[in-house]
């Protein structure tokens, strides 16, 4: 009779223990999830990297990062300007949903617009919505180490990194670019940011806080958001790297070579050296921190992502770099403007020397850490989680979109894109022309097919329509100010880039 009441409790003793196993199993498969340390550069080309074909700038680091992990070819900013890049990465979303698709600091209101164009630009939000859920929120919320060090631009005080999940925030203001006393140097005038000794450079302050972080943070999964300062202007370089390139340009016999894109002059060759100088200096940051990871062990399973928020200035504020075989550059809908580097590397899971061609989007990150964080969010993400195709599998095709309803400072003006397989299409608002364009074909944008394809102008242009529709996207009006017989602003799309010249 007593054999009973001693089987109940071994029976719960088993399940006590099972229990247990059970929440050791969950508590180690939490603690086994990858660490996330993500590269935004500002303003870096596609074409400004080694592995994507650049043999004037040195990017040891990046190219290891490619040896090492997945390259893809086809990766997109989702707008050619920054501020509303940034948003879609912080959130997932298109730009248009948060209300940020232009540059912060940017004319906001109609009312404010002083340039004698034929359209009047849309407004847009100065900051990202605390309703938002930022990458930050949604990996803290899952347990993760937050970090931000470098570039916000995402609105004025209270909404700055801390403000937005970051439980850390070294350089994170309002400013677009470093714009204090010393610019890339110290002093940085930076209220995120207290100076360090004389002489100290901005990128490897910011990789040395990154390493701080990561070593503080080791025993955790933890996320650092890297977010350079680097290329943006002011053009600064440090002096022994601008020598450096200034050498290797004579003993090249490099010179600037131009064509147009429209109104504006076009750099085509890569050979400034202060500018070769802010490459370098980016990728021996990114070094800094590799370094870091392998030297704690914790390179296998940390997610490294490389990319940038826009295409390479080549139009416009020096001009710094050119994007060839890409047209045009930052501030553009043609791919200069709009394509990107991306490199991911996870040991653990993605083999190395991978090249993708997937198409892929700012919105995808977000997607991607939330799966890997297990996290959630309640707000809608337009993004894909690119595990599949980083365990090398595939993505489900889908159209990309953009949209821009403003004048660049670079040359661009109000207009919108869609790319599905080979195919984009670019619709400017200022005359309601669409230019079509097999990027397969043809990646330098060249040769306009619209008349040869009308059936497939009307299909893209139906599919862009109805996701403006979807995301409210708001449009460009009229500008009853505007006098043709003035000087006016430019429209794109007359043409490809005319003949080169030589300076």
């Amino acid at each position: 009779m007593r054999c009973r009441p001693h089987l109940r409790c071994h029976e719960m003793l088993l399940k006590s223990f099972f229990a247990l196993l059970t929440l050791t199993s969950v508590a180690l498969a939490a603690d086994s999830r990858p660490n996330i340390v993500f590269f935004l550069v500002d303003d870096l080309g596609q074409r400004d990297i080694g592995c994507y074909g650049s043999t004037f700038y040195e990017t040891p680091n990046v190219d290891r990062l490619a040896k090492e992990g997945a390259r893809f070819t086809d990766a997109y900013a989702a707008c050619p300007v920054c501020s509303p890049t940034r948003a879609a990465v912080q959130t997932g979303r298109w730009p248009q949903r948060t209300g940020i698709t232009d540059y912060i600091g940017a004319p906001m209101k109609p009312g404010l617009w002083t340039r004698n164009t034929k359209l009047l630009p849309a407004s847009y939000s100065d900051r990202l919505a605390h309703e938002e859920v930022t990458m930050a929120e949604m990996l803290k919320a899952a347990g993760y180490a937050t970090f931000f060090a470098g570039k916000w631009h995402l609105g004025p005080e209270g909404w700055w990194p801390e403000n937005q999940g970051y439980d850390h925030n070294l350089g994170g203001v309002d400013r677009g670019g470093p714009y204090g006393r010393g610019k890339y140097f110290v002093p940085y005038d930076n209220p995120r940011l207290p100076d360090g000794p004389e002489g100290e450079h901005l990128p490897d302050r910011l990789a040395t806080e990154a390493n701080k972080f990561i070593e503080a943070s080791k025993d955790k999964p933890f996320f650092a958001f890297f977010s350079f300062y680097s290329v943006h202007t002011p053009l600064q370089s440090r002096p022994d790297l601008e020598k450096k390139y200034e050498e290797k340009r004579n003993r090249l016999g490099l010179k600037a070579e131009w064509g147009k894109e429209d109104t504006r002059e076009v750099r085509l060759v890569q050979e400034l050296p202060v500018y070769a100088g802010m490459v370098e200096a980016m990728d021996l940051a990114v070094g800094k921190v590799l370094a870091k990871l392998d030297e704690l062990g914790l390179a296998e399973n940390t997610l490294v992502i490389f990319t940038s928020d826009n295409g390479g200035l080549s139009t416009s504020e020096g001009s710094p770099t050119s994007n060839l075989p890409l047209r045009g550059g930052k501030g553009w809908m043609y791919e200069g403007g709009i394509r990107e580097p991306l490199v991911i590397r996870w040991p653990a899971v993605v083999k190395p020397g991978r090249v993708v061609d997937t198409p892929v989007s700012s919105p995808d990150y977000f997607a991607t850490a939330m799966e890997l964080a297990q996290g959630k969010t309640t707000s809608q993400v337009d993004g894909l989680s690119l595990l599949p195709v980083l365990r090398g599998g595939s993505l489900p095709e889908r159209p990309l979109y953009w949209h821009y309803p403003h004048y660049g400072n670079q040359g661009g003006a109000p207009g919108a894109a869609v790319r599905e397989g080979d195919w984009k299409l670019i619709e400017w608002y200022e005359d309601g022309k669409r230019e079509l364009f097999n990027l397969r074909e043809d990646i330098g944008e060249t040769d306009d097919v619209a008349r040869a394809h009308p059936d497939k102008v009307a299909a893209l242009a139906a599919k862009l329509e109805a996701w403006r529709k979807d995301v409210g996207a708001l449009m460009p009006t009229p500008n009853l100010a505007y006098d043709p017989a003035k000087p006016s602003g430019r429209l794109p799309g007359a043409g490809q880039a005319k003949k080169k010249k030589k300076k």
